[in-house]
């Protein structure tokens, strides 16, 4: 996978002028630092008191006080070669991963899931990460939800907003703020 998703150890040893094994070395002590570090900036949400961006405003409080995070996908830029690049696509045309992250109201991480190509939707990102128990997906107690996006269904602990309503402030800007009601 590591192969495919950067650089061919080959061009890095011409890159770099080191032998293949020193780049494979460092590449994985690179990786696991990194991994080692994700504790640090990733941490799991706190599910039982109301964050204060929303209890302390009179706008989200006492709308959303089940809601513990808010979770979004994203595209990340993948180097992707042969026939593996097609699944990488992603509707830009640029070969991507697709990850998908929590936030907490602080914009710090409480839970991301990477891996998936650019093609997948963020849905089949979600249901995988819910599903399998290795990907140890922090769901909320009883009363309590996630905001997601409109890429995602209502059901059970994700509340998407309802259809034909502008929650990104570009949409919001270009048509005046919100719909008027018919």
């Amino acid at each position: 996978m590591t192969r495919d998703c950067f650089v061919r150890n080959r061009d890095a040893q011409e890159t770099w002028q080191r032998s293949g094994s020193t780049i494979s070395k460092y590449f994985g002590i690179v990786l696991e630092a990194i991994f080692n570090m994700s504790g640090e900036y990733i941490r799991p949400p706190d599910m039982t008191n109301v964050h204060h961006t929303i209890r302390y405003s009179n706008r989200f409080f006492p709308y959303f006080q089940g809601c513990v995070d808010a979770i979004d996908g994203t595209h990340v830029s993948a180097c992707v070669g042969g026939a593996r690049a097609d699944k990488f696509r992603g509707r830009k045309g640029d070969t991507t991963w697709n990850v998908m992250a929590a936030c907490d109201f602080d914009l710090k991480f409480t839970y991301m899931l990477s891996g998936w190509e650019g093609s997948a939707h963020d849905a089949r990102v979600l249901e995988h990460a819910i599903s399998e128990p290795q990907n140890s997906f922090p769901f909320p107690p009883p009363g309590k939800y996630y905001l997601v996006d409109s890429g995602y269904a209502n059901r059970g602990c994700f509340l998407a907003p309802y259809r034909g309503t502008n929650y990104h402030l570009r949409d919001r800007r270009r048509l005046g703020g919100d719909r008027k009601k018919e």
